[in-house]
């Protein structure tokens, strides 16, 4: 038999330029799949067929008996295919004038492209907010999952409690009293896949009760506006101070909320007075307000023990929220909030209507973790190393940038350096960066008014160095110093 004709063997008429023999090359590995499989495979290649396009829409089949000996299967394992691709829409038959190819299916889409944020190709990059991944502790985290995949009752796998197992909740608790200061009750904690989930969560529920407007802080962390921008609620850049967000702005603003990095101001690295924490309590319990404090980095100090959490001095007033995600990993999406008693039962209910909870076992593992005492182990192992890329950098700075300005060293996981004049203007300075491989973002770009970064002629990069080995900092530095100071001459 031909399969490329215009005619099947039912002896009607069929649409030229039928499908060709190279069409059923297709199905050939299907029918010499296991006799079990046979026609699951046979039925999955004619659907592949038909999505692709190989088999366009109008397409004119053969009979079931000429496939059959065609494809040396039985006559009855074709016709089964052609009943239930015929029920599904991909093919079409009319009684007495043979099986055709339907116009409901379309070509299949290209393959699922990656997403993930990647960082920039070959050459050297200090962009913030990536943690060194190669300090995962693997080998634990490992023995830990196995630990609880052995242990834990068949029941335990089921949908958790959307606020978080009860287990972790209690661990965390403990460990953020311990080490952040808090007043961290359970019943308190919410479970959540890291701040940005938190803050969408929140956001969610202030727009619920008539909220529409949230202050963030300018310069400051991009996500934030973004996140509350997609949940309805307008973001309010308010100015930084180096005392931390400025209390004339936030009262003008109106707003009731705001958004804050008190423990290392992301990007300016300032950690906020005690006067500027008290006036900030006192304007929301003025206003019964709400500030949101996204402890960014609060967990590595480099001069002296970390300060506090913020809502250690007015649970009521504070919503605190952190994550593993500079402490481990990113991609483990795990992270808490500790709310305020009149917002938890609705949170706890967005959560729920969001996602269910967390994944039941990812909780039970980084509840042991944080158990054992390991995760407070992964933390001086991640401080040391942050210390030492920390002072690789800044003295990498101030010997290739002559009258640097290095600020923010005494936390986080970056810095901002102010150059000096002569090696600007920024956009110069940021085009012979990118000629030179390495990657920098200016102060300027995480400010949404050019009032918010001082005017004085200075360079004011961001640079994130959790990510990079010492070597690596360094070299990069002297790069960006040899190309810079090769333009100008020095």
């Amino acid at each position: 038999m031909s399969v490329s004709g215009t005619t099947s063997g039912d002896g009607a008429k069929g649409r030229s330029g039928g499908p060709g023999s190279a069409a059923w090359e297709l199905l050939r590995p299907a029918v010499a799949a296991p006799a079990r499989s046979r026609g699951r495979a046979l039925r999955s290649a004619l659907r592949e067929a038909v999505r692709s396009g190989r088999l366009a829409p109008g397409t004119r089949l053969p009979s079931s008996r000429d496939l059959a000996g065609d494809l040396g299967v039985s006559r009855g394992l074709v016709t089964e295919a052609y009943e239930q691709l015929t029920a599904e829409g991909y093919l079409r038959s009319d009684r007495g004038a043979g099986t055709w190819v339907g116009g409901a299916a379309r070509a299949a889409r290209p393959a699922a492209r990656d997403r993930a944020p990647r960082r920039p190709g070959p050459g050297i990059d200090f962009l913030p907010g990536t943690p060194d991944l190669s300090l995962f502790p693997r080998a634990g985290w490992a023995t830990a999952y196995r630990a609880v995949l052995a242990e834990v009752p068949h029941g335990a796998l089921g949908y958790p409690d959307p606020g978080g197992l009860p287990r972790l909740r209690t661990a965390l608790a403990g460990l953020l009293a311990r080490r952040r200061g808090v007043v961290a009750d359970p019943q308190r904690l919410v479970v959540c896949s890291g701040v940005a989930q938190a803050l969408t969560l929140l956001g969610l529920v202030l727009h619920a009760r008539g909220e529409r407007a949230v202050g963030v802080e300018d310069p400051g962390s991009p996500p934030h506006g973004a996140l509350f921008a997609a949940t309805g609620v307008r973001a309010v850049p308010l100015p930084v101070d180096g005392e931390g967000v400025a209390l004339g702005p936030l009262a003008a603003s109106g707003v009731r909320c705001v958004v804050t990095t008190p423990a290392h101001q992301f990007p300016l690295g300032i950690a906020y007075s005690a006067r500027r924490r008290a006036d900030l309590l006192e304007w929301a319990r003025a206003v019964d307000g709400l500030v949101v404090e996204d402890d960014y980095d609060g967990d590595f100090r480099y001069d002296r023990s970390p300060v506090g959490a913020l809502q250690g001095l007015d649970p009521e007033h504070v919503l605190y929220t952190g994550s593993v995600s500079k402490s481990l990993a990113p991609g483990l999406r795990l992270g808490w909030l500790l709310a305020p008693e009149r917002l938890v039962d609705a949170l706890v209910e967005r959560k729920r209507t969001m996602d269910l909870g967390n994944p039941a076992a990812d909780q039970e593992v980084l509840a042991r973790f944080v158990e054992s005492g390991a995760y407070d182990r992964q933390l001086r192992r991640c401080g040391r190393a942050y210390r030492e890329r920390r002072d690789a950098l800044v003295g990498a700075v101030r010997e290739g940038f002559p009258g640097a300005r290095v600020t923010g060293i005494s936390a986080g996981l970056h810095v901002i350096a102010a150059l000096p004049g002569r090696f600007g203007p920024e956009a110069r300075f940021l085009g012979r960066a990118e000629a030179a491989a390495v990657a920098v973002r200016p102060l300027s770009s995480y400010a949404e008014h050019a009032s918010s970064v001082p005017d004085d002629g200075a360079v004011r990069l961001v640079f994130g160095y959790a990510h990079l080995p010492p070597a690596r900092i360094v070299d990069g530095v002297r790069r960006l110093a040899a190309a810079v100071g090769a333009a100008d001459g020095a």
